[in-house]
């Protein structure tokens, strides 16, 4: 079931963003989003044309770059060059998106739960939501940031049942990085999403 709860996470977590949400109308506007999501889940065409459209719809709200240095790590994010940084940042989006596109067809037929808006860490601000599906309910929050302080909210990381999407990748990363340089995580990246 955890696999389900990620890839429903991620079908709406999923470079530049370019429509943000003000504060008031996070819930609002999540809703109609995941609404969105969802009739085109329920549609018979291909999981990959799925994939296509919802990444097409949810793109703009999430905050990538911060999301890749939150993964990988202030201390490493400081050592490496612009140009590592962006070639990361690529592969960690192109990341996230095939993991999402893998698990599309765990859906079936879940809905979502809104439970309001709240503050979170450092000035944050925190959606929750629950994924309930036959007999089981998942909290799943999505946390935001302004992004730009002008009121511009994105969001820059997802907790799936208590556990950070953006923490989780931290410590994979943080593992292989204890035998492996930034260059050669960064040669395991490319290999594993160009198969």
């Amino acid at each position: 079931m955890r696999k389900t709860i990620m890839a429903l996470a991620l079908i709406v977590t999923v470079c530049t963003p370019i429509f943000a949400l003000e504060k008031d109308n996070i819930e609002s506007g999540m809703h109609t989003k995941l609404d969105s999501v969802l009739i085109v889940l329920a549609k018979k065409t291909s999981t990959a044309a799925k994939g296509r459209e919802i990444i097409s719809m949810m793109d703009s709200l999430f905050d990538y770059n911060l999301m890749a240095k939150l993964a990988l790590g202030q201390e490493t994010w400081n050592k490496i060059t612009s140009a590592q940084k962006s070639e990361f940042t690529y592969e960690f989006i192109k990341k996230l998106k095939q993991s999402y596109v893998e698990k599309l067809e765990l859906y079936n037929n879940q809905k979502v739960a809104y439970n309001g808006v709240s503050p979170y860490q450092k000035g944050r601000l925190q959606l929750k939501t629950e994924l309930i599906g036959k007999g089981e309910t998942y909290k799943i929050n999505y946390n935001f940031h302004d992004s730009d302080k002008n009121g511009d909210w994105l969001i820059y990381d997802v907790d799936l049942a208590g556990v950070s999407i953006v923490q989780s990748n931290r410590k994979q990363f943080a593992g292989q990085l204890k035998t492996k340089s930034f260059d050669q995580l960064l040669a395991n990246m490319k290999l594993a999403n160009n198969k």
